[in-house]
């Protein structure tokens, strides 16, 4: 049974961010830490919850072949099984990062979102995959935009990594009614000022809350963040240092009235003609 309501109330939500840097080739125990994660996220309150961008494999770019199809499962899979159970327990909506997904033979970067009955909600398979660190030569790009319908907030975007880094994305999410984007990532820090003016960016020209998990250690940044509508960060996890630590952000936020208040103010900056 759920340990909390199903009904979540978007005018007062707590949401929950997982930083980590995941282990290369270690599938098992990265499901462990991302399972313990979600737990300790809960009992500190979060009904949404959040992971980073291909966890189960991590991300290594003179690896990432190997481990991604090491531990690429379909998304019924056990792994899928086992976060499926995870948002039902705790009753969350639990956005689960991106897997190595494979279909047909064809490896694709798929994020999950699991609602708080345990169903599978959405599957969202990257369409802009990052050629400088060789994504294009492991994964298959997906072919469109992804919303999925959250009851009481309606819907919200799905965006992996670079896919936000093209302004047409976040637009394209924008016209299919997404206030809300859920963004996993595993962003190198040589991009660093490509997140800090960008995803602002983003979120004030489309009027959209950006929820952005993000790898960190070796070379990934870090700097998980929640992004409101205005563009002004609300909440942000520690960037990358010679030693990072596993890091669990947790924010309060009114999503619904935010979002009311972006329409209202600078709708103009999105509506149609402008």
């Amino acid at each position: 049974m759920p340990t909390r309501k199903e009904a979540v109330d978007f005018s007062d939500i707590a949401i929950g961010i997982a930083q980590w840097l995941p282990v290369c080739g270690d599938p098992a125990r990265n499901l462990r830490d991302a399972l313990a994660m979600v737990d300790r996220l809960v009992a500190g309150g979060s009904e949404l919850v959040v992971l980073p961008e291909l966890w189960p494999c991590g991300y290594d770019p003179a690896t990432l072949e190997s481990d991604a199809w090491a531990s690429t499962e379909p998304v019924d899979g056990p792994r899928g099984q086992a976060l499926s159970a995870a948002a039902r327990r705790h009753g969350i909506w639990l956005f689960a990062g991106t897997v190595p997904e494979e279909d047909g033979g064809v490896l694709y970067n798929s994020a999950v979102v699991y609602g708080p009955d345990g169903a599978l909600k959405a599957v969202h398979r990257k369409l802009h995959l990052y050629t400088p660190l060789g994504e294009d030569t492991v994964f298959s790009p997906g072919s469109e935009a992804t919303v999925v319908d959250v009851e009481g907030l309606g819907p919200v975007g799905l965006s992996t990594c670079f896919d936000g880094d093209h302004p047409s994305y976040a637009r394209r999410l924008n016209e299919l009614g997404a206030r809300v984007v859920v963004a996993p990532c595993a962003y190198e820090a040589a991009a660093e000022s490509w997140w800090d003016l960008l995803y602002p960016a983003n979120a004030l020209v489309n009027g959209q809350w950006w929820i952005m998990a993000n790898q960190v250690g070796g070379a990934l940044l870090g700097k998980s963040r929640v992004i409101a509508p205005d563009g002004s960060v609300r909440a942000q996890a520690s960037r990358l240092t010679a030693s990072p630590a596993a890091e669990l952000l947790m924010i309060r936020a009114d999503l619904r009235g935010e979002v009311q208040k972006a329409q209202r103010e600078a709708a103009v900056l999105w509506a149609s003609g402008s």
